[in-house]
């Protein structure tokens, strides 16, 4: 595996964690690789690349292949110890050499192909992101000099089974990977590439024309959304941990209404105003469920078992074997308050919505009616 240089390691946990590279850093390198062999007509084993972060990488090419007029080289993926569904996948480039002076680049075999508005790409064009798109050209150009044209191809052989296990498909992004990477640096432990995939999805519902979204951690809340609210799943978004990111985003996008829809083992964080949900951030759950059942006047006996529980769906028992399952519309409420909370500078707030369902997919409670709550869903 190629051996990027002048990276330090990211510290996480008292672990050192290794870095590693994008996938436009792949195809930035293998096509200027192609290109520096056409021109040469020789086979090049190396090649280095600065990327747009400044670092400096030194890649081992693999499949080189050159002919007249065109040449093809590989780089394997690499994301260091932050490993995607990307990792250790070769990024091809083709590189044709002509005399028209321009650098057009396409997407071939395995690089998706973008069908719906709103992720910063035309309907049509290959997903090869923006700073991808001007790193290959800026290397390119840099090894065929200022006349010459060259006609890039950028494929990868693995790309369309590997997207299966991304977000694409539900970015509208069909038959293989993205060509991504704003810093051509992936850093381990990073969730900054996670939350803007998600945010993607938001912006492009939005450019569709809607105004109203659910959030769900995830795929649990968009089958209960489906089945339970009888409401589209095109205005579902899976939001994970990130609650306060997807709530911030929406707002900035001017959706009107936001309905967090998911389990209360999650939703009950945002009562207690914890809005990144991962239990390495906070927990909380027991305790939260405690000062909210004494609020209610619960007895001491359930305060006490339940902050004894484990999890949620065992405190969960206790709160409906003494007849507190009030509780949970109580929590959705709660949970609205602390969103308004959050967006209390906020012009034009939207309205927002909670809504907590079971692992068997039944309703335990809203700050609303359900029916209101779905009916202006559907508006």
């Amino acid at each position: 595996m190629s051996e990027p240089t002048a990276m330090e390691p990211v510290w996480h946990n008292g672990k050192a964690l290794r870095k590693g590279y994008t996938t436009g850093s792949c195809a930035t390198a293998a096509a200027k690789v192609a290109a520096l062999m056409v021109l040469r007509q020789h086979l090049i084993h190396q090649v280095s690349i600065v990327t747009p972060s400044g670092v400096t990488l030194h890649l081992n090419v693999e499949c080189p292949h050159v002919t007249v007029q065109q040449a093809v080289a590989a780089i394997r993926k690499d994301g260091g110890d932050d490993v995607d569904a990307t990792h250790g996948m070769l990024i091809f480039a083709r590189v044709t050499l002509n005399e028209n002076g321009a650098i057009t680049l396409r997407g071939g075999e395995g690089v998706g192909t973008v069908t719906r508005k709103g992720i910063g790409l035309a309907v049509g064009e290959a997903a090869i992101n923006r700073t991808p798109r001007q790193t290959i050209e800026a290397a390119v150009r840099e090894a065929i000099g200022p006349t010459r044209g060259a006609e890039v191809e950028i494929f990868a052989p693995e790309g369309e089974e590997r997207a299966k296990k991304t977000y694409n498909g539900r970015l509208g992004i069909i038959g293989g990977i993205s060509i991504i990477g704003t810093t051509g640096i992936v850093t381990p432990m990073s969730e900054e590439s996670w939350k803007r995939s998600l945010a993607l999805e938001l912006e492009q519902k939005r450019a569709a024309g809607l105004d109203r979204v659910v959030l769900v951690p995830g795929n649990h809340g968009e089958r209960f959304v489906r089945e339970q609210l009888a409401v589209s799943g095109e205005v579902v978004v899976t939001m994970s941990n990130f609650v306060g990111y997807m709530i911030d985003e929406a707002v900035r996008l001017g959706y009107r209404q936001i309905v967090l829809v998911g389990h209360p083992g999650k939703l009950v964080k945002i009562a207690a105003g914890i809005f990144h949900t991962h239990s390495h951030i906070a927990d909380g759950r027991m305790e939260t469920l405690v000062a909210h059942l004494a609020l209610l006047g619960a007895p001491h006996a359930l305060l006490v078992a339940v902050s004894e529980c484990a999890t949620t769906e065992a405190a969960m028992e206790h709160i409906d074997a003494a007849g507190f399952s009030h509780l949970y519309n109580h929590l959705a409420t709660r949970i609205c308050q602390r969103i308004a909370q959050r967006l209390r500078f906020t012009q034009n707030l939207p309205q927002c919505d909670a809504v907590l369902f079971s692992f068997d997919n039944k309703v335990l409670g809203a700050n609303r009616p359900l029916a209101t709550i779905a009916g202006d869903l559907q508006c």
